[in-house]
């Protein structure tokens, strides 16, 4: 099925590992030309992306930093000339400090905020003025935590959950510009950052509590960020959905 992506300009933020990695590489496949960013190099991204034929710009980026991101919107525009997908998926995971409320440091709490909550919020003004004559297509990657609530995560989980309210208050912002704007929850989807964080007992549990008894890959949400880009998602806006085996029902 076409889906429509082919010479669509896609910024994928958090591009250099993980799922933004993953998210890359699919648009590329669809015929895309790829945007990468990451506070990390892209590098090795970008030549999986080249050793199958697609065209890509990777760049260091700080999504906390406002200059930052600007410099990026304008540095994909002046490779491709347009920008039409925005995948908002930076964020802070892996490296979560695990803490109950009383110790959790505030520097943390700020931290992981701005790194989903500010990053989206920045990234999403940066690439307005460039899809608001044409429109275009925004995906946030929030997460399961923003609706479960997990304990002594609880500034990942308010992160995620700004990404949730700011989503639907951006699909209607940017509506009337033809600019959809979505958002994919996965839940604990089996990345080597979920594996460092989330103990064998952990993943059990969860996996348990789902309606499908089974764990998720890491190429799990891929399909869902490419629908929500693409063509077959155009009267879809402000909506969340979860990828996450049927841990919780929205």
């Amino acid at each position: 099925m076409d889906l429509g992506l082919k010479d669509k300009v896609v910024i994928v933020t958090g591009g250099a590992r993980g799922l933004g990695r993953l998210y890359a590489n699919a648009f590329a496949k669809e015929g895309a030309k790829l945007v990468v960013c990451d506070i990390l190099d892209c590098g090795e991204t970008a030549k999986e992306i080249e050793a199958n034929g697609g065209e890509v710009l990777a760049m260091t980026t700080d999504v906390t930093d406002e200059k930052s991101v600007v410099e990026m919107a304008k540095k994909a525009v002046a490779r491709f000339g347009k920008i039409d997908i925005l995948v908002n998926n930076a964020g802070i995971y892996g490296n979560l400090q695990r803490a109950s409320v009383d110790q959790l440091p505030v520097e943390e709490w700020d931290r992981v905020i701005a790194s989903h909550g500010k990053s989206t919020f920045l990234c999403t003004k940066a690439v307005f003025p460039y899809m608001k004559e044409k429109g275009g297509k925004i995906v946030n990657v929030a997460s399961g935590a923003a609706f479960t609530g997990p304990a002594n995560v609880s500034h990942y989980a308010a992160a995620k959950g700004t990404v949730l309210s700011f989503s639907r208050s951006m699909a209607r912002e940017l509506g009337p510009y033809n600019i959809n704007v979505n958002v994919v929850a996965p839940g604990l989807i089996l990345t080597q950052a979920s594996l460092d964080l989330v103990s064998e007992a952990g993943r059990e549990a969860y996996r348990q509590g789902s309606v499908l008894k089974r764990a998720q890959q890491p190429d799990s949400p891929v399909g869902t960020v490419l629908f929500l880009a693409s063509k077959l998602a155009d009267d879809i806006t402000g909506q969340v959905i979860l990828v996450d085996g049927g841990g919780y029902f929205h």
